[in-house]
Formats: C-alpha cells, sequence, structure tokens
C-alpha cells in the first residue's frame, strides 16, 4: 500500500479519536423540593375545599371534606356498643340491688315455713295412720308436700347465697374483654371518620386539588397534593464518566439560573441505578450515555422557587 495513504488513514484517524466528545463537566438539572400527596381515605363524594391552589397551609389545616355520613352512622353504633358493653360490666362489678338480696331472704322465709308447715302435717298424718284413721293416700299426699316444701327451701336457700356471693370472675373478665372489643371498635370508627377530613400534614404550599367540591373521587386516589416550604434541592443527572469521583458529603459548586454567584452544594443521595439506559448497555460507547440521578443540598436557597434549572460544576 502507498505509503502515503498509509500517513492518510493514520491521520484521520488520529483526528477522529480527537473529536471523540469528552465527558460534560457539569450535571443538570431543576430545584425541586418534597412534594407530598395526599389521598382519599374511601370513595366519597367532597363536600367543602376550604383553601384554594396556591395559597400557603399550616399542618393541620383543613384541605378538603369528604361525606362523612355513613362514617359517623357508624361511630354512633359504635359508641352505642361500647356504652352497653360498660354498663354491663358495671352490673357484674357493683353486685345485686339490695332490693334483690331482701327479696331473696323473704323467699328463704318464706319456704322455710312452708316446710316447718309441711314437717308438721306430716307428723299429724302419720300419727293418724297408727290409728288408722287415715288412709295410706292422705300419708302419701303428706310426705309429698313435706319433701316438696324441703326442696323449695333448698333452692330459695341458693339463690340467696348466689346473690351474696357474686357472679364469677370468669364472667367479669368475659365482660371486660367485651368492653375492651367494643372500646376498640369506636376507636376505629373515630380514626375512620377523621381520616374523612384531609388535613395538611407540613407546612407548606397547596400545589394543586385535581377534583372539585361535588365530585366522587376514587378511593386512594391523590385528592390534594402540598409542595412543603423546606429548602429546595438541586436534583441533577450525573453522566457516568464522572461516577467514580463522586461520594456523599461531596460540596460542590451549583450555578442557579437567574443568580450571579454559585451556591454550595452538598451531594446527600446518589442512585446507583442509570435513568434512562438501560443497564444491559455494557460496552463502552453505550456506558458513557448513562445517567445517574443525584440530589444536593443546597445553602441560602431557602426563597428560591422549584423547578428553576441548575449546573452543578463536576471535578
Amino acid at each position: 500500500m502507498n505509503p502515503t495513504i498509509n500517513i492518510a488513514l493514520v491521520f484521520i484517524l488520529l483526528c477522529l479519536t480527537g473529536c471523540r466528545p469528552s465527558p460534560p463537566a457539569q450535571a443538570l438539572g431543576t430545584l425541586e423540593r418534597d412534594r407530598i400527596l395526599l389521598r382519599a381515605t374511601a370513595a366519597e363524594l367532597i363536600t367543602t375545599q376550604p383553601i384554594k391552589e396556591g395559597s400557603v397551609v399550616q399542618q393541620g389545616d383543613l384541605l378538603l371534606q369528604l361525606d362523612n355520613r355513613k362514617a359517623g352512622t357508624k361511630v354512633a353504633i359504635a359508641d352505642a356498643q361500647w356504652q352497653q358493653a360498660r354498663s354491663y360490666l358495671l352490673r357484674l362489678t357493683n353486685g345485686e340491688r339490695p332490693e334483690d338480696i331482701a327479696s331473696a331472704q323473704a323467699s328463704v322465709q318464706r319456704a322455710n315455713a312452708a316446710k316447718v308447715q309441711a314437717d308438721k302435717t306430716y307428723q299429724r298424718t302419720y300419727r293418724l295412720k297408727q290409728q288408722q284413721l287415715v288412709s295410706q293416700s292422705e300419708l302419701d299426699q303428706a310426705i309429698a308436700n313435706r319433701d316438696r316444701a324441703e326442696a323449695e327451701l333448698h333452692v330459695a336457700d341458693e339463690n340467696l347465697s348466689k346473690l351474696l356471693v357474686g357472679v364469677r370472675q370468669e364472667d367479669i373478665q368475659q365482660a371486660i374483654a367485651a368492653m375492651d372489643a367494643a372500646a376498640a371498635n369506636l376507636q376505629l370508627a373515630q380514626q375512620t371518620l377523621a381520616e374523612l377530613s384531609i388535613v395538611a400534614t407540613r407546612n407548606g404550599r397547596l400545589d394543586s386539588l385535581p377534583f372539585n367540591v361535588g365530585e366522587r373521587v376514587p378511593n386512594n386516589a391523590v385528592v390534594a397534593v402540598i409542595q412543603a416550604d423546606n429548602a429546595p434541592y438541586a436534583r441533577v443527572y450525573i453522566p457516568e464518566p464522572n461516577m467514580a469521583t463522586l461520594h456523599v458529603g461531596l460540596q460542590l459548586n451549583v450555578y442557579v439560573d437567574g443568580l450571579d454567584t454559585p451556591l454550595t452544594g452538598t451531594l446527600r443521595w446518589l442512585s446507583k441505578d442509570p435513568a434512562f439506559t438501560p443497564y444491559y448497555a455494557l460496552n463502552q460507547q453505550d456506558r458513557s450515555r448513562l445517567a445517574y440521578l443525584a440530589e444536593f443540598t443546597l445553602s441560602d436557597a431557602a426563597q428560591l422557587p422549584s423547578g428553576i434549572p441548575v449546573q452543578v460544576e463536576l471535578p
């Protein structure tokens, strides 16, 4: 081959090698803030939206109210069940009423008097039978009356003893468990009712209300979006060739559009997975196109709005 041609080919290769684009010395991205997504806890109608989009909100402010009539009814039912269980437990632990005990004592006295009368009748009938003055059936009837009076006295004594001793400990424990279950059910119903009032969970700005008053929202749908009022951070894309020079805690200059001087950014998070190119692109040419998400905390950036383009000066 002609030496002149060889020299020309080598020159062309050197030119192509020199024209290969070098990795960019900066990472591009935007200023971002935490976005809080508030979701519906039930498929209900929106009844009120007291705060408009774009307004500053404080933690605890009511942003949206869902229809709570069904949940309120469930709370009332649960409260009635708890009151019932509580009253039953009090009835068991307070013991029997004095009137019931007095009535049981009177029953014992009445049964005892009936037994005394039945015993006397039996004794008279037995003597008369010995003298052959009454029939055997009359004696049998006197024996039956005596035994029945004795049994009724025994029943009256047992009823009085039961009232004096009180209820079994097992019954009290069962009543306590029933009251605890009713209280837990009431607490759950109250929590469900409270969650129908969508309130701000952080201070910030109400960024979006996707639904309007009168609409029925799907369960778990996003019904309000808050942009937190904390200082923004820079979310940028790091080219793959620069990944080896970065580590969490590294401080770099961050340039924000509209500011003449750079801000100091501290790398707080660096993704281990590429954002764009598939992971299986492992040849040298494709690896250079990988980009990794990173986040930098910024100094003196609390007043800057979100969405401004930023550039991070890479080492």
